[in-house]
């Protein structure tokens, strides 16, 4: 059993080493486009399924309370926690839809989606982008594999984090380090180094 967890992270370390390598200056838009953002009275929504609905809440929850330091709270939201809407919508329309349609209604011009799958596949989190460019939006994607078909939907104005890796669990690693470099990268350009 020791060697299938010393297994686990070496793959966990090779996957963060290619990602350091690849990554940072597309980490480094994402977060200015963020930080644009909040500057000019924009917010933060976020989106994704299963762990990626559990980083969309943690990249939300570091904003709106604190990340690493004391400051004031950032306005984000994130789309997976509601879950009287989530069923509604689910029930009434369409499981793909649970993001879409809270995007048409909370969504505006300047704000930011932050879309998280890391097959890039997600019928919903396709959807939820497709709704943010209607609302004149930016998206920052968080994906893995090939980017899936939420590659396709991207342009010129959005950023694709894109991890070098096909297992789910070591894309989830990476996503969750990336979500806490933005949280950082935010800080310190609103509030200054430490």
């Amino acid at each position: 059993m020791q060697d299938r967890i010393i297994g686990h992270f070496g793959a966990s370390i090779e996957t963060k080493t290619l990602s350091a390598e690849e990554l940072p200056p597309y980490i480094e838009q994402a977060a200015q486009l963020m930080v644009d953002a909040l500057l000019h009275g924009g917010k933060i929504l976020s989106c994704g399924n299963g762990g990626s609905a559990g980083d969309s809440q943690h990249f939300s929850s570091e904003l709106l309370n604190r990340f690493e330091r004391e400051r004031p709270s950032l306005p984000a939201i994130a789309l997976t926690t509601d879950t009287s809407t989530l069923t509604s919508i689910a029930n009434d329309y369409s499981y793909n839809e649970v993001f879409s349609k809270q995007i048409r209604a909370l969504g505006n011009q300047g704000d930011i989606l932050l879309a998280i799958s890391t097959s890039g596949n997600s019928a919903n989190v396709v959807q939820a982008i497709q709704a943010a460019h209607e609302r004149d939006m930016i998206v920052v994607a968080l994906s893995g594999k090939d980017g899936g078909h939420i590659s396709s939907l991207l342009t010129g104005a959005d950023v694709e984090i894109r991890v070098p890796a096909d297992v789910t669990a070591r894309i989830q690693e990476v996503h969750l380090l990336v979500i806490h470099c933005l949280c950082d990268l935010i800080d310190c350009a609103l509030f200054g180094e430490d």
